[in-house]
């Protein structure tokens, strides 16, 4: 039964707009359309700009756009933030017994869908309003704010749709993983061939057409924000770094009780906790910098070392090159958790870089251990899911206490290594410049094989319909 908190969203569930279950097999060929429509419906709106804004409104997030695939001053300014932060938050709440709820009930699993529909419109809603009162889009009137507040929440429950299309079963997959993966494909392809305002950006053109000298081309410059052969050649090592370490696991033997002679092997992946750590991570940090940020703007923006609370916070500076303002922290908690963009920021920064990357890496063990617990996937929880579909550790009485005793000595270990392992790479990846960010090509690279899962395993459906009672269809 649904708990208390649950239950109050039962009379918004009645007239919150919802994408209904197809009452028929969908295809395959219907599914990669109605994919592939989305994926056109969400590139066309990170192009629309936003009605009533200036188009040389300075963008104070551009390296954290990459991860919620949002792009600055279109209908898609913020992305499935607002979507992924709810939905973070009513599964920390509900894995914590916070709240009540069982999955497993189709009742309250629509209660929590109707609960994390009201909660993404509510912070879409915040989000908005804040950008807004913050000046992001320089000096406008109260009529021009309540169109922009209106377009980014029309925009906001659009995505929210989309999203819920695919994951009805009309789709592959989930919204959210397929605007990322699109997200960080653009942005690489981008900083790999684009030409930009009549100019070549692209880190194999613009040398090419004169843009930079060898040196800034071949590695960066430290007042440059061009892409670098460097920050292309990281990306192609980081990619291949991350797609060895989803191969990496631990195999334990297993047997099946019912079923002498047949064995099995349960395997306990590297990266056991996959990304979850790193986007918990960069979710808290984007959110540290953009409150401490907003705080700022609306404080006067006092100059550094003149305020002790925003010191603490976050100290920022503002600079006007050639009629742009550009903002930046230059202290504080906000200054500790922005990754350095390339390698010469790191040679002057050191001491920034080194808290970064020790800060990251110590947030991503931490939400490794408790993800563990919150998701469901430590060792008791594993021992009696194995016990339950009848298998048992070759040589061991057939009770889940040996089971989980042998998980004990894996699972701990390989969670924090794994979560220590994908903040180090997430880190180092943004220090040498790679396109799309670190953390984005661990969601793309995870993204990509799920998906590449999914096709197979539809396909498979398609061709042997048989198939689908083994998948339990």
């Amino acid at each position: 039964m649904a708990g208390r908190f649950l239950s109050l969203f039962k009379p918004l569930g009645r007239v919150l707009p919802e994408i209904k279950k197809p009452t028929r097999k969908v295809s395959f060929n219907e599914k990669i359309f109605w994919t592939a429509l989305v994926l056109v419906v969400f590139l066309v709106m990170t192009e629309i700009p936003l009605y009533g804004i200036d188009a040389a409104s300075q963008d104070r997030f551009g390296a954290l756009r990459v991860i919620f695939a949002s792009n600055q001053g279109t209908l898609m300014e913020l992305g499935i933030g607002p979507i992924v932060t709810a939905g973070l938050i009513l599964q920390l709440l509900a894995g914590s017994s916070i709240i009540k709820a069982d999955l497993s009930n189709p009742e309250d699993r629509g209660l929590f869908t109707s609960a994390s529909k009201v909660f993404s419109i509510i912070l879409t809603g915040v989000q908005a309003g804040a950008y807004i009162l913050s000046g992001m889009y320089g000096s406008i009137d109260g009529i021009t704010m309540l169109v922009i507040l209106l377009q980014l929440l029309a925009a906001g429950i659009v995505v929210l749709l989309m999203d819920e299309l695919l994951q009805k079963g009309w789709g592959l997959g989930s919204g959210i993983s397929l605007f990322i993966m699109a997200g960080v494909a653009q942005t690489i392809l981008w900083s790999t061939f684009s030409p930009q305002t009549g100019l070549f950006v692209g880190s194999l053109s613009n040398y090419l057409n004169g843009g930079q000298s060898l040196s800034e081309w071949a590695v960066g410059s430290i007042n440059s924000y061009y892409p670098s052969l460097l920050g292309l050649i990281v990306t192609i090592v980081v990619f291949l770094v991350i797609i060895y370490l989803q191969g990496v696991r631990i195999e334990l033997p297993m047997s099946y009780a019912g079923y002498k002679g047949f064995r099995s092997r349960y395997p306990i992946k590297l990266l056991y906790v996959s990304n979850l750590p790193v986007i918990f991570a960069s979710a808290l940090f984007a959110n540290v910098y953009f409150f401490s940020n907003l705080l700022w703007s609306q404080m006067g923006m006092p100059a550094p070392g003149t305020n002790l609370f925003f010191q603490i916070i976050g100290d920022y500076n503002a600079s006007t090159v050639n009629g742009s303002t550009s903002v930046y922290p230059v202290g504080g908690l906000a200054y500790l958790v922005t990754a350095p963009n390339n390698i010469h920021s790191v040679i002057s920064n050191p001491l920034q870089a080194a808290a970064y990357l020790g800060i990251l890496v110590a947030f991503c063990a931490v939400f490794s251990l408790i993800w563990l617990e919150v998701g469901g996937l430590g060792p008791k929880k594993v021992a009696r899911q194995l016990m339950d579909s009848g298998m048992q550790i070759p040589g061991y009485r057939r009770s889940g206490k040996p089971i989980e005793a042998i998980l004990n000595r894996y699972i701990p270990v390989v969670t924090v290594l794994g979560g220590i392992i994908v903040g180090l790479v997430a880190g180092l990846s943004d220090f040498f410049g790679a396109f799309g960010t670190g953390t984005g090509i661990l969601l793309t690279v995870g993204i990509i094989y799920q998906y590449y899962e999914l096709l197979m395993r539809e396909r498979a459906a398609e061709m042997f319909p048989a198939f689908r009672r083994i998948l339990g269809e």
